[in-house]
């Protein structure tokens, strides 16, 4: 076995983060840019491939704001004006809304490259990265059952190496390994989603609306059949469209169907001059689980805090993730910096229990209205009666593209945003 012989104090920091996505390098960012020492752990190395509709919302571009990402067209984003709804016979298109809290429009990146933005901004900000360092075992401490730091393989080579800190924040993902080693296991009784995506070369690249489709219809057989879940198109800018479809674990067929094969089939009932034909098909399709609704809990316990999939933070509205990912990575961030200024271990013990709490009053009432919401459209007939109604009704799409993508005015907002912080703030906070 191969004994670590670099010195101690480049392998230890204030905080180890283990995955370098969205909310493992905002967690960093944030940290360092307060003055902490941290270590960013990456299993891969950058530019690296995620699985996602690359279709960033007002509260994912606000986010990049705060952390001083250059998020301009020269740079290589792709605004939006906003959400293109088609379903029920029916086509609405609708503006981010005009709020003071977030920005009036969304972006759209490429995860190959989105990722490696933020981590190098938490590098900037002072943030040790080491990339292809895959996290093994938690270091526990035998007495008092808190992580102290992390089992590591480093480099090519696959160089053991231990890295010790008194807290660590598990970012690595849906799977997160970390998190089941410590005990922390997924909640059944919280829904999951899974997304399946590829890219076309298409006419349709440049198209400033992200595109979503409430119904998915199947048309190869002799008669036209309903898919569950829900499509999506995002025009890249880059002379490809990124297409895919997300499902959840409450629809009869989740387990039963192959998601690729229904991809195919939606993508050849669209017209051919969208060029949605596999002969313009620029990569496998590709699928990833989408943990919502806090689905692993508590987020924090004996020194390890859960911020975005790892702890399930996804919106069941709508599936997005990188937002509420970036979110959580700030709230850790502001907890374990005010943690660590305190004197004693039990005064740092007292400020971390608050980092559950946070996340329960920002999130907990909205997700428990998103499970409600969930189980209604798992029923495709549902969803079905739901689009022809709705989308005859622009005040009402208004009203629920704001519920939808989360995006209201906490204080002096019109009438929607006062029912939907109400509906909110008096849901069970579970």
């Amino acid at each position: 076995m191969t004994v670590e012989t670099e010195p101690l104090s480049e392998n230890t920091a204030d905080v180890i983060v283990v995955g370098a996505g969205p909310a493992g390098s905002t967690t960093a960012y944030h940290l360092a840019r307060s003055g902490l020492d941290v270590l960013l752990l990456e299993k891969t190395a950058f530019p690296r491939e995620k699985v996602c509709g690359d279709g960033l919302t007002p509260r994912a571009v606000k986010q990049l704001v705060a952390m001083g990402i250059d998020i301009s067209e020269e740079a290589g984003w792709l605004r939006n004006k906003g959400l293109r709804i088609i379903g029920g016979g029916s086509r609405l298109q609708l503006d981010w809304p005009d709020l003071a809290s977030f920005p009036d429009y969304g972006l759209v990146r490429k995860r190959d490259d989105f990722d490696e933005q933020l981590a190098r901004q938490a590098q900037k900000a002072g943030a040790r990265l080491h990339e292809r360092c895959n996290v093994g075992a938690p270091i526990v401490d035998d007495r008092t059952g808190r992580i102290t730091g992390v089992h590591a393989k480093l480099g090519e080579d696959k160089r053991e190496v231990t890295f010790h800190a008194p807290l660590v924040v598990a970012a690595d993902g849906n799977s997160t390994r970390l998190s089941l080693a410590m005990g922390l296991h997924r909640r059944e009784d919280r829904p999951m989603g899974v997304a399946v995506r590829t890219y076309f070369t298409s006419p349709r690249h440049d198209d400033d609306y992200l595109e979503s489709w409430l119904e998915l219809w199947d048309r190869r057989g002799p008669q036209d059949r309903l898919l569950p879940g829900y499509g999506w198109i995002f025009g890249m800018g880059d002379g490809t469209s990124n297409v895919g479809l997300g499902v959840l674990n409450t629809s009869a067929a989740f387990k039963e169907l192959d998601w690729r094969e229904i991809l195919k089939a939606w993508c050849a009932s669209m017209p051919e001059d969208w060029g949605y034909t596999p002969d313009n098909m620029t990569g496998p399709i590709r699928g990833a689980a989408l943990p919502m609704a806090f689905n692993r809990q508590p987020h924090y316990t004996k020194g390890l805090l859960l911020v975005g999939d790892a702890g399930g933070l996804v919106n069941p509205f709508n599936g997005e993730g990188i937002a509420y990912a970036m979110e959580s990575g700030q709230i850790a961030a502001d907890v374990v910096v005010q943690a660590h200024a305190r004197a004693t271990p039990a005064q740092r013990e007292v400020a971390l229990q608050r980092y559950p709490r946070v996340l329960k009053d920002t999130y907990g009432g909205y997700y428990s209205l998103g499970r409600a919401f969930v189980k209604l459209i798992g029923n495709p007939k549902v969803m079905q009666i739901a689009t022809q109604r709705g989308l005859t009704h622009p005040v009402l799409m208004k009203f629920t593209l704001k519920m939808l993508a989360n995006l209201t005015d906490p204080t002096g907002g019109d009438a929607m945003d006062r029912i939907i912080n109400g509906l909110s703030k008096v849901a069970p906070k579970a």
